[in-house]
């Protein structure tokens, strides 16, 4: 599935991505908002370029890419001509969970105990008032994905024939352009090169270990099929992104819209993310931050994802993402 790539603009004079010609090798391209793209290899006369590589000397990068966006006599070609690949092969993947208060108290009150004795407005209220609490005094929850679980913006989505309940999950993701650890909440937006978008899909069945409820969550089960989290279609720059804490995250589900919603929604925004992620762990160019999902989920709406679905993926500046599921049974 392949639409126009430059049916939704992105923000600022240029963006990163991964692309290749029919069948060709992937390589790492400037783009610029009026549909050109630019091969880095060449421009930066390093044959084994990728924009990884590229991420790891950003600050270095950030002024001839500029110009490059500026030059009309540079080796330009038209970017409908190309496949638009994952912008980024990353290192590590960090995913935050239950980050948006709005889904988070939706989920609550869904997964309430038959037994409950409280209204519906009773548990949306306590709820809220727990997630306002969570947000001023407590920490982030995050866990690891697989980077082999990354497919392109516009790939097909393979749901496995275990998956009973495949959901998605539109995220703002943050690419990492240095190595950080240790970083401050002040300091940690430094680090981050640009933002892009994920659709983090979780198999909702799986989430949770019916043979050992005392273990929990099982992410590795229910979030890392192969091609469960499609990424891109660009790397938008930070320095062109005014606000990454006021973007709209938009998911519509063959035409309808089921998420909508800002980011000043998030608990806790891409800085405090960051910092908590680098508290831990070394933070490596390249690698993403996934912030979490709005409401709007599958599970919310009672319909889940089925053979044939075409998702449909945006979020303020970073342009759009398209896919269609394709049941593992029917391949097709």
């Amino acid at each position: 599935m392949k639409p126009a790539a430059t049916s939704v603009p992105f923000a600022g004079p240029f963006a990163l991505g991964t692309l290749s010609a029919p069948d060709g090798v992937p390589f790492p391209a400037l783009v610029t908002p009026d549909g050109r793209a630019l091969d880095l290899r060449a421009a930066f006369g390093e044959r084994e370029l990728t924009t990884r590589t590229l991420l790891e000397s950003w600050d270095e990068a950030t002024p001839r890419l500029h110009a490059l966006a500026r030059d009309d006599k540079a080796a330009w070609q038209p970017l409908g001509d190309l496949r638009t690949h994952a912008p980024v092969e990353p290192r590590q993947v960090f995913q935050s969970g239950a980050n948006y208060r709005q889904h988070v108290i939706d989920l609550e009150v869904a997964h309430r105990a038959p037994d409950d004795p409280r209204t519906v407005e009773q548990a949306r209220e306590e709820i809220a008032a727990l997630m306002d609490r969570r947000a001023a005094e407590d920490l982030p929850y995050v866990f690891i994905g697989l980077p082999s679980a990354i497919t392109g913006p516009y790939d097909d989505v393979r749901l496995p024939d275990w998956a009973e309940k495949p959901d998605w999950e539109l995220e703002l993701a943050a690419v990492i352009g240095k190595p950080g650890y240790r970083l401050s909440t002040d300091e940690a937006l430094e680090y981050v090169a640009g933002y892009t978008i994920a659709n983090d899909l979780t198999d909702r069945a799986t989430v949770f270990r019916r043979d050992m409820p005392a273990i929990g969550t099982d992410w590795l089960r229910s979030k890392n099929a192969p091609g469960f989290t499609p990424l891109g279609p660009w790397i938008v720059p930070a320095e062109s992104v005014a606000d990454p804490g006021d973007l709209r995250v938009t998911l519509k589900l063959n035409g309808d819209t089921m998420q909508d919603e800002s980011t000043k929604d998030m608990l806790f925004g891409v800085a405090r993310l960051v910092s908590y992620i680098s508290r831990t762990s070394q933070l490596l160019p390249g690698d993403l931050v996934l912030t979490g999902s709005p409401a709007g989920n599958g599970i919310h709406w009672g319909r889940l994802l089925r053979d044939g679905d075409v998702m449909e993926g945006s979020i303020t500046g970073l342009g759009v993402q398209r896919t269609r599921c394709v049941s593992e049974e029917t391949g097709s």
